[in-house]
């Protein structure tokens, strides 16, 4: 039997997980202001009410009210329990799901999110006040003027200096051995083995700090300013760093621009930096590593077209060829990979900078050559079609790699376009593709993913206990007092009162909710109150309609669903909360305020109807809607408890 899956896992693979390209890669949203939209794919509508956050990490429907975190919609788009759900996101992030056996010793910890976190933005406060006012920072002030950047620049991308010295950041950011050894787990210090003693990983270096989607500063890279080697220092895999996985600038490009419709791959910090300065805010780079399955089907669920930038040299070339094997087995049809060389001896850096950005834009309208081009062309310097036994090598080669792309289009074309080459007919090439060889040479890409458990073995992903009161019990309070009439509080003078905030109706309902989700099954329709424009009300609609498709689920499911997110932290709290609502008025509470609610909206939509019906005409279903809606003398139906 499957055992718990580790709380900080849970963690983990939420921070690595954007919302937008999870829905997205299901739905097709569009763009609307800073949040995404589309029609709802849980239930029918003309109109699109379905709103998708990628600063809050959450959707949610204002017609239905299904809302939630990445898990969340995996769990109702793809209608599998959360187990499940966790294995589909994390096999989506290129991880491997950890299982812990759980036990009566075993003691479940409260998710949080990763101390690591924090620490590395205090890091990189630290490297970047450090560039503004360090006295060794000449010699990386000149070193960024003399690449031509800005302060602007310096400024969106962060950039910082680590000063010369073993423990500058060590000793800034202090603590004791406990958060040392939360530096060494973020990379931001090495150990010594033998001494045992930490110093800092990065010295004397110009300091690039490398985002996360959700633009939280996960790693840096570190551009030396004397004669050390290396001349750039990445840091090392982490529990919240998977270099194999990461696009240096991406957060940054998308930021600038959230219309992309091309990302430019590079090879560097600097490349992406010195194209951002030109105006060229699309570019991205691996970070140290060949460019990946992964890091291609992460830009395809942002943009439809992606350009490949290499140097001109063998080692571009090599390194064009492997992002094109990685690029066809995710070229569905619509989506198209080019690839630009540049001339000997220049990088998008140096270019740019000597051209201008009108002359490289025109570089790239012009010389960019889409991927059939540039795969028909390499293969044929391998096997010369010029002789029947070239063009039997070359079908030999490229029959399999075509095979790989799953848009029946463009496979279709390129088999014919191959069949040009050699004589060959298509029935032919296809008989080849699965007789020969595949033609890709083998790297391993193991070295550039860590999918084992880094995380802390006390994080358990366990269900969430509570206290609550037993029907017709009553709390005892002879601790409280002393004699009958007296509190022990009495003889002392009494501190001016301040009077106690009164928690909103919707949050008492929300908190009986998650300790007795039995009640949803009683509510009968959520459309009612689902346009409800208080975020405490959105986040009831969305849970009542969770708990209607999913019955079975916990507590802490629940909340898992939204963690991540505000409202995750605000489900958390109020599940810890003292339960002070008795039990005999818990359930009549919990649909006064539903009952309320849906009061609410409707007056609010019968006053919107009425509104524009004195301003001009209804239509049709509007002047249904205001029919109904005032011939209701009563609240809409909704179940109410029976009173056993």
């Amino acid at each position: 039997m499957a055992g718990l899956i580790p709380q900080s896992f849970i963690d983990d693979l939420l921070n690595r997980s954007d919302i937008v390209e999870v829905v997205s890669s299901r739905i097709q949203l569009k763009k609307a202001g800073k949040n995404y939209t589309a029609c709802c794919p849980f239930h029918k509508e003309k109109t699109p009410s379905f709103s998708v956050s990628p600063d809050k990490q959450f959707y949610y429907c204002f017609g239905c009210g299904a809302g939630g975190n990445a898990l969340g919609f995996i769990m109702d788009h793809d209608s599998l329990e959360f187990p499940q759900a966790v294995e589909e996101l994390a096999k989506r992030a290129g991880m491997e799901v950890p299982r812990e056996e759980s036990g009566p010793g075993r003691k479940p910890r409260q998710p949080v999110d990763s101390p690591l976190y924090p620490l590395l933005e205090s890091a990189a406060e630290y490297y970047r006040q450090s560039l503004k006012g360090h006295p060794a920072r000449k010699a990386a002030v000149e070193y960024l003027k003399g690449r031509g950047l800005s302060g602007v620049i310096a400024r969106d991308f962060g950039l910082g200096f680590a000063p010369p010295g073993w423990d500058n950041l060590m000793k800034h950011l202090g603590g004791d051995a406990l958060q040392q050894k939360a530096m060494i787990d973020a990379g931001l210090l090495i150990e010594n083995a033998e001494t045992g003693r930490s110093y800092d990983r990065f010295r004397d270096r110009v300091m690039f700090p490398i985002r996360d989607s959700r633009g939280r500063v996960i790693a840096f890279g570190g551009r030396v300013l004397g004669d050390d080697k290396p001349k750039y220092l990445n840091s090392p895999e982490t529990p919240v760093f998977h270099k194999g996985q990461e696009l240096y600038g991406l957060y940054e490009a998308r930021k600038a621009n959230r219309d992309l419709d091309e990302i430019m791959v590079v090879e560097g910090y600097m490349d992406v930096i010195a194209l951002a300065q030109q105006g060229l805010r699309n570019a991205v780079a691996t970070l140290g590593t060949a460019t990946s399955d992964e890091h291609l089907k992460r830009l395809f669920r942002i943009v439809p077209s992606v350009l490949f930038c290499f140097d001109g040299d063998a080692a571009g070339r090599k390194a064009a060829w492997r992002a094109l094997e990685s690029a066809l087995p995710n070229l569905q049809d619509g989506r198209r990979a080019r690839f630009l060389f540049l001339p000997e001896g220049e990088d998008p850096d140096s270019l740019v900078r000597r051209e201008g950005t009108d002359a490289f834009r025109a570089r790239i309208q012009q010389q960019a050559q889409p991927l059939a081009d540039y795969f028909f062309q390499q293969l044929s310097e391998e096997a010369d079609p010029r002789s029947l036994e070239g063009k039997a090598h070359l079908a030999t080669l490229a029959a399999p790699l075509i095979e790989k792309i799953p848009g029946n289009n463009l496979r279709a074309l390129m088999r014919q376009r191959l069949g040009e080459i050699t004589g060959l007919h298509s029935e032919a090439l296809q008989q080849m593709s699965t007789a020969a060889p595949s033609a890709a040479p083998e790297y391993d890409d193991s070295i550039y993913y860590d999918t084992a458990s880094a995380h802390d073995e006390g994080d358990y992903y366990a269900p969430l206990t509570t206290t609550e009161p037993k029907p017709g019990s009553k709390k005892e309070w002879k601790k409280d007092w002393k004699k009958p009439g007296q509190r022990p509080d009495f003889k002392r003078p009494r501190a001016p009162r301040t009077p106690a905030a009164v928690e909103p109706p919707a949050l008492t309902t929300l908190r009986t909710l998650l300790h007795h989700p039995e009640l949803a099954q009683k509510v009968e329709d959520v459309s009612h109150f689902a346009a409800e424009d208080d975020t405490y009300a959105q986040l009831l609609v969305a849970l009542l309609g969770t708990l209607q498709k999913n019955p079975k689920l916990r507590s802490l499911q629940l909340i898992a669903r939204w963690h991540g997110t505000d409202q995750g932290r605000l489900l958390r709290a109020l599940a810890e909360k003292e339960w002070l609502i008795s039990a005999d008025n818990l359930e009549q509470q919990f649909f006064d305020t539903i009952t309320s609610l849906a009061a609410r909206q409707r007056e609010r939509s019968l006053e919107t109807l009425l509104r524009k019906a004195r301003q001009g005409e209804l239509s049709a279903e509007e002047k249904e809607q205001l029919r109904s809606l005032l011939n209701r003398n009563s609240t809409p139906a909704i179940s109410t408890s029976t009173g056993a």
